[in-house]
């Protein structure tokens, strides 16, 4: 009989040693593959201030009216870590002239509800806390600590783009979340 360790046989591996081996190495493969989300989402989202502004077309300038308030809605595409998701948005959008507009959120900065536009009073309304917001913003009545928020926007070859941002409730200052 041939000692192994003398020859330079290696040792035969058995069937139970390779199946040993082959289940190993496949639970740390899958291990790796669903464990990859999980040490991702422990060092948390991209900072709002390291992504990226996108402005978003919301309006052809021609199809609004100036001087008018109109509403707009529009969808935006939102990633954060795996997630990706489209976003409908509203505005309240006034226009200017052919190259410039305000666009309000439509969102109260007391306490978040939806600003409606009156037409009868000419005034944004806050059905929930009685807060009323001129033409241009100002809080004219109620609880709101400041103006409505206005969101970025720019007028690009004929198109109202708008910039969509959250910003933090019931603080006097206009400071995105």
């Amino acid at each position: 009989m041939a000692d192994a360790s003398a020859g330079g046989d290696k040792p035969e591996v058995s069937r139970r040693g390779f199946l040993g081996w082959a289940v190993g190495l496949g639970t740390v493969f899958i291990a790796a593959v669903l464990g990859a989300p999980k040490v991702g989402s422990m060092f948390g989202t991209t900072p709002a201030s390291a992504q990226q502004a996108t402005f978003v077309k919301v309006a052809d300038m021609a199809s609004l009216v100036t001087a008018q308030v109109t509403g707009l809605t529009f969808v935006q595409e939102s990633v954060d870590g795996y997630v990706h998701e489209l976003l409908p948005h509203s505005v309240w959008a006034i226009k200017h002239s052919e190259t410039e507009a305000t666009v309000y959120s439509p969102i109260c900065p007391h306490l978040g509800c939806q600003v409606l536009w009156n037409r009868e009073s000419q005034k944004f309304d806050c059905p929930c806390h009685a807060s009323i917001f001129a033409r241009d913003g100002k809080v004219l009545a109620g609880p709101a600590p400041r103006p409505l928020d206005r969101l970025p926007s720019k007028v690009a070859n004929g198109e109202l783009l708008v910039e969509w941002v959250y910003y933090k409730l019931a603080i006097p200052e206009q400071v995105p979340v």
